[in-house]
């Protein structure tokens, strides 16, 4: 048990996928302008990482025994269709979502977080409760990226700053900084 919660705060904090490992930048950048958008955008990544978790779990554990070089496709097919799923049931329940999140919503298909889940934890040979864990750690660490920066912009939009540092360049210069805060999590758990 104390292994699952040192995986968890693991994936969600020490390494967060965005802020460490620097993947899943683009809806980083693109998507955290609002608030709202941002934590449902991370909530639909997160179970998407969830699923692709299980099948390359799945995948890993029987299909792929003898064919390991197939890994990465399968994944690849695993994420596609869970995105494709996820992006009928936004479309049908919350169409507003659905044009809020716009283009973002069927990149997550190509979201190098989600299939860094799926290859990580292969990597690491982590058991399905271990995986499913560590993408939900991987998942909730996503979101909590994608909304301090969301927060951050949305604060930055009512704020006096100089013309010449608004837009992109501040944007780096956020995520730096959130960056380097959660660099300071190593510290706090060594034994990582």
């Amino acid at each position: 048990m104390v292994d699952l919660v040192w995986i968890f705060f693991g994936a969600a904090l020490v390494n967060n996928f965005t802020l460490s490992y620097f993947l899943g930048l683009c809806p980083f950048f693109g998507v955290s302008s609002r608030l709202d958008v941002a934590v449902r955008l991370g909530l639909a990544s997160t179970f998407v990482m969830l699923i692709a978790s299980t099948g390359a779990w799945f995948l890993n554990s029987y299909v792929l025994v003898s064919a390991p070089y197939l890994r990465l496709i399968s994944f690849i097919v695993v994420i596609a269709s869970t995105v494709q799923f996820v992006e009928m049931v936004v479309k049908k329940a919350s169409p507003a979502l659905f044009q809020a999140l716009g283009i973002f919503l069927p990149l997550i298909t190509t979201n190098c977080a989600i299939l860094g889940v799926a290859l990580f934890q292969t990597n690491r040979g982590y058991g399905l409760a271990e995986g499913l864990v560590f993408a939900f750690g991987a998942g909730v660490g996503f979101t909590l990226a994608l909304s301090l920066m969301a927060g951050m912009r949305e604060e930055v939009e009512l704020s006096d700053i100089p013309s010449v540092v608004r837009g992109t360049a501040l944007n780096l210069l956020i995520a730096g900084v959130l960056s380097l805060a959660f660099m300071g999590f190593a510290g706090l758990f060594s034994n990582l």
